[in-house]
């Protein structure tokens, strides 16, 4: 049995393979344990929701990858990964939150399978879907491995996208613009707001022409009022009302890509506060994007923000965006390249951001963002094409 249906060429996943291992040698890893599952479906294609049990990806220097899980959950590798069914390995369903074994015991009997057993070997220790249980079982059972960190070093590899992969995100833009477009025609005061969201999930998921809707790694954001001073709370069934501000955070989702896009709607007439805060946030975001440039750094366009923010009083400490692509729950973020004054990584063609100038205050919130491509020349070019405000519904 073959993938039905690869999201890229062969060709393309050999590329990425390729700078893997390039980056394996500098780190003098003999191997690479992968267990992000947005970096094992960059690495071979992998695509399920199983990442609630342990499962990943072995990179080799001179082999095809392997793609290691639960048994029942080989029959999806084998539908989703570019390689041979032999490089399919399963483990049986009595691990699976066994307080008498662990996956990692199984794991640790194919990894000596391989001659690896003093071998020195990466694994992704800061992840959301690598415990230290795991950690310490592999410890146990391969006491002659050295072990080393190798979190993020596949997902270095993914800041650069190729025009595939940007192709996928434009797609996931075009969905965010119909989501946010219905949202803003359908939130009136009084509605409650589990029927807007159940709405964003219907558009989201039907998507725009033949690019159909996946599920996005993180579920919409709505915080209203004075909730809006809290960035990541959800939703519930509240009417929305007249007098508040509620910003809608979102993102189209087309084959695992994102393109995350934030718009503030404000039903009523708006306080003179808020308003000066959206005119010193937008020229910001102006700024910002204009700073956005090859050969510049990520720190600039967090530089570019601060200043009007900072001319209007407006103190922010939080980070300005991060670099977006292929991802899965719960985070959309690739956790590289962060936009802040510190981080001087330089900017490159292909690289692309969520710019998210959000502003969080002690009792009110306003979010106007950007998902951003990295040109050759020129400034940024943003992925949706929405007015950059805060919405009005008097």
């Amino acid at each position: 049995m073959t993938a039905y249906d690869l999201s890229f060429t062969t060709a393309e996943y050999h590329a990425r393979l390729t700078r893997t291992r390039e980056a394996m040698e500098q780190a003098g890893l003999d191997a690479l344990f992968v267990t992000d599952p947005s970096n094992q479906a960059w690495l071979t294609g992998y695509d399920g929701w199983s990442f609630y049990v342990h499962q990943g990806v072995i990179v080799l220097p001179d082999a095809d990858p392997i793609w290691w899980g639960r048994n029942i959950d080989a029959n999806g590798a084998l539908r989703t990964v570019w390689m041979r069914p032999d490089r399919v390995l399963g483990y049986a369903d009595n691990y699976v939150q066994s307080t008498e074994r662990h996956p990692m015991h199984d794991l640790a009997l194919r990894l000596s399978e391989l001659r690896l057993e003093r071998a020195h070997i990466g694994v992704e220790m800061d992840n959301y879907f690598f415990s230290a249980r795991a950690m310490d079982v592999l410890y146990t059972e391969l006491p002659q491995v050295r072990w080393a960190d190798a979190t993020g070093l596949v997902n270095w590899q993914r800041t650069i996208k190729s025009p595939a992969e940007i192709r996928f995100m434009r797609n996931a833009a075009a969905i965010s613009e119909k989501v946010v477009d219905g949202l803003l025609e359908r939130v009136e005061p009084g509605i409650p707001k589990n029927e807007i969201v159940a709405e964003i999930y219907r558009d989201a998921i039907r998507g725009v022409g033949d690019a159909w809707g996946d599920y996005p790694a993180i579920v919409p954001l709505l915080p209203s009022g004075t909730d809006a001073a809290a960035p990541h709370l959800t939703w519930n069934s509240r009417p929305f009302t007249l007098g508040e501000a509620t910003y809608f955070e979102i993102s189209g989702c087309y084959r695992r890509y994102h393109a995350p896009f934030c718009r503030t709607l404000f039903l009523g007439d708006p306080p003179d506060f808020l308003l000066r805060a959206e005119a010193a946030l937008v020229e910001g975001l102006e700024a910002g994007l204009d700073a956005a440039r090859a050969g510049n750094r990520a720190c600039d366009i967090a530089n570019a923000l601060a200043a009007p923010l900072e001319r209007a009083g407006i103190e922010r400490g939080a980070r300005c965006g991060y670099c977006i692509g292929l991802s899965y729950p719960p985070d959309w973020g690739e956790r590289t390249i962060s936009l802040r004054t510190e981080d001087e990584t330089v900017l490159q063609p292909g690289m692309t951001f969520h710019f998210m100038p959000g502003l969080w205050m002690k009792d009110w919130g306003l979010e106007i963002t950007e998902s951003i491509l990295i040109r050759e020349t020129g400034p940024a070019e943003t992925f949706c094409n929405r007015p950059r405000k805060m919405f009005v519904k008097p």
